[in-house]
């Protein structure tokens, strides 16, 4: 449910972490809108035990960062190298190669002062 929340927040918090805590306070205000506000102790419990299910192994998608009590991802495994790709950028490179002379505005004046005169 909160899965993609997690992964996104993690990849944008990038190598320095972040805890449990903050962690689950951005996908609780990721979550709430305007006709349904989820129970933060729901949020809280589910991120605790997904950051803890995937920590546990060396290869898992979630490890510990350098600060007490900080996740971050796992860029040794193989699941955090394909987070990692930004595909954006290469996608951007190819446009800027073919870059052609804007068009003229062929456009009519609606209040040309002619009209006026």
């Amino acid at each position: 449910m909160y899965e993609q929340q997690i992964l996104r927040i993690l990849l944008d918090v990038g190598a320095r972490g972040i805890s449990v805590k903050k962690l689950a306070k951005h996908v609780y205000n990721h979550s709430c809108t305007l006709f349904s506000q989820p129970d933060f102790a729901d949020v809280y419990r589910f991120v605790q035990n997904y950051v803890q299910r995937h920590s546990r192994s060396p290869q898992g998608l979630i490890e510990h960062a350098e600060r007490w009590g900080c996740y971050r991802l796992n860029t040794r495994s193989q699941q955090g190298r394909q987070l990692m790709i930004d595909f954006q950028s290469e996608a951007a490179e190819p446009a800027a190669e073919e870059s052609e002379p804007p068009a003229a505005d062929l456009s009519l004046d609606l209040f040309a002062a002619e009209d006026f005169a």
